[in-house]
């Protein structure tokens, strides 16, 4: 029996959300990596693979990809207060002013895209501009309106931030191009069960608890050389 596969329509949506060259600045944010790398944390492959792979499990899987999995539950169903409540919990969560301001950036220049595509307009991308969501839950009205299933949305919204934290960090340490697509694929290799574990996560048990990287992005606020807003 074969294995079912995703259109081309939404998969290559999907591929165009994951894009570093989305118009929503995700290139200029470390996520705190910068300042790991400063104060020697994350300054060779090895441990900047080993950060990176603990960011997606400890953070990325249990806030920002499980809250996306609901808003693309809410945003189908066209639940605004679902999805409220969700946007609120991110903003609340962020635990530095650097985090909140890249969230919310990001979300906006999403919501501003999706206006700007042209053709017949989903009333929710009018609900998102009155809104202006944040981050995670602006990307799952862009799944949904793509037509993509929920975990393979979640995929792509992964590995967009996998590969932007790579590029990151080979310019931050800095590491050479071969080194960065090693440690992309460590994350590759991470990211299917990260987002298994989004999907099965229960409201209650969703948290945004990572000490050290939000000492690290208060650091960063005020570091005095650095190459990323965040």
């Amino acid at each position: 029996m074969s294995e079912p596969t995703l259109a081309a329509g939404p998969l290559l949506q999907l591929m165009w959300l994951a894009s570093p060259a989305l118009p929503v600045g995700g290139f200029s944010y470390s996520e705190g990596l910068e300042a790991a790398v400063d104060s020697g944390r994350a300054r060779s492959e090895a441990e900047v693979a080993r950060w990176l792979v603990d960011q997606l499990d400890l953070t990325l899987a249990r806030s920002e990809l499980a809250v996306a999995a609901r808003a693309f539950d809410a945003w189908q169903r066209s639940d605004l207060a679902a999805v409220r409540a969700l946007d609120d919990w991110v903003r609340s969560t962020r635990e530095t002013r650097e985090l909140r301001l890249q969230t919310e950036q990001m979300g906006r220049s999403l919501v501003a895209w999706l206006k700007n595509r042209g053709g017949t307009p989903d009333p929710r991308v009018a609900d998102a501009a009155a809104l202006s969501p944040t981050w995670p839950v602006a990307f799952a009205l862009a799944a949904v309106l793509a037509g993509a299933p929920r975990r393979e949305s979640l995929l792509s919204l992964a590995f967009g931030w996998a590969e932007n934290l790579v590029q990151a960090a080979i310019k931050a340490v800095p590491l050479g191009q071969s080194a960065g697509q090693r440690i992309l694929a460590a994350l590759v290799e991470a990211i299917p069960p990260a987002v298994d574990r989004a999907l099965a996560l229960a409201d209650g048990d969703r948290q945004a608890f990572s000490p050290m990287l939000a000492i690290l992005s208060a650091q960063h606020e005020t570091q005095y050389s650095r190459l990323f807003r965040s």
